[in-house]
């Protein structure tokens, strides 16, 4: 089987269906190489702790027979949608405190349906560009490299965070 952080997000959901692996497992899977991968900067925030609790809770609707239909998938949500409880910037220090009391419509359907947060993804500030260099929390490098040369590569933007973050496997 391929590393758990190389499934497209059809092949972890027949997994986690088949109990080939648990939500928990996937989710721990991908905060590793969110660690590993931090220089990438594709994440502003990340959020381990609560990654793993509703991934638990994932696994336990699954237990119970009663699956979303993106249950336990670990995801990254772009830093522009308001999150409860946990600080939406949309890349700007304007926001930098901004810690939300509501879930936007975009996170309600995915938490309703099962979705994991791993934590917010970079972004152009206020989604306003076409590089991700303008974030107020540094500019994303892309995974990927020209052939033959090492010199860092934009994913393009505005959502140049979550384009790295899938590239380089660091959510579904």
């Amino acid at each position: 089987m391929a590393s758990l952080t190389d499934l497209s997000l059809r092949q972890a959901l027949e997994g986690l269906s088949a109990k080939t692996f648990s939500s928990e497992e996937l989710t721990r899977a991908h905060i590793e190489a969110i660690e590993a991968a931090r220089p990438l900067n594709a994440y502003i925030l990340e959020t381990p702790e609560k990654a793993l609790e509703m991934a638990r809770a994932s696994d336990a609707r699954r237990a119970a027979g009663d699956p979303g239909a993106l249950e336990g998938a670990p995801l990254g949500i772009k830093d522009l949608f308001c999150t409860d409880g946990v600080r939406t910037t949309a890349g700007s220090r304007i926001l930098g405190g901004f810690t939300p009391t509501y879930e936007s419509t975009v996170t309600t359907q995915l938490w309703r349906d099962g979705a994991v947060m791993l934590g917010k993804l970079n972004l152009d500030e206020f989604a306003m560009g076409s590089s991700n260099e303008t974030s107020a929390f540094g500019p994303v490098v892309s995974p990927w490299r020209r052939r033959d040369d090492t010199a860092p590569l934009t994913p393009g933007g505005s959502s140049g965070g979550s384009a790295a973050a899938v590239a380089a496997g660091l959510c579904l």
